[in-house]
C-alpha cells in the first residue's frame, strides 16, 4: 500500500528533490525536469506541488543563503522526508509487482 496517494507529477517531482539533495528549490526542479525527462514545466506548477507535498510531510523545506545572482533573494530549499522516501519505496514495488503480473507480451514492428 502507498502511504498518501500521490499523482504522477507529485511523484516525479518528489524524486527530484532525492535527486537534487540540497540543490532541491523551484528553478533547479524545473530545469531537471528540462535536462532529465525533456518536458517543459511550469515553476508556478512546481510550487504548488512542492507546498502540496509539504502539506502532506513528504517534504520539508529552510530558506537558503541569499546570493548576489538572486539580487540577494533567498531561495526555498526542499528536502525530502522520512515519509517521502517511504512513499517513493512504495510506489516503485508496487509498479515492480505490476510489471511481473504483466504477460510477456510480442510487439509487431
Amino acid at each position: 500500500m502507498v502511504p498518501d496517494q500521490i499523482g504522477h507529477f507529485e511523484e516525479q517531482v518528489l524524486t527530484l528533490v532525492a535527486i537534487l539533495g540540497e540543490e532541491a528549490y523551484g528553478n533547479a526542479i524545473v530545469e531537471e525536469f528540462k535536462t532529465r525527462l525533456e518536458k517543459s514545466v511550469n515553476l508556478s506548477s512546481v510550487h504548488v506541488t512542492l507546498y502540496r507535498l509539504e502539506d502532506k510531510g513528504l517534504v520539508k523545506s529552510q530558506m537558503g543563503g541569499s546570493t548576489s545572482v538572486r539580487g540577494g533573494r533567498r531561495k526555498r530549499i526542499f528536502t525530502i522526508t522520512n515519509a517521502g522516501m517511504a512513499t517513493l519505496q512504495a510506489l516503485k514495488t508496487s509498479r515492480e509487482q505490476l510489471w511481473q503480473w504483466l504477460p510477456q507480451l510480442k510487439f509487431s514492428h
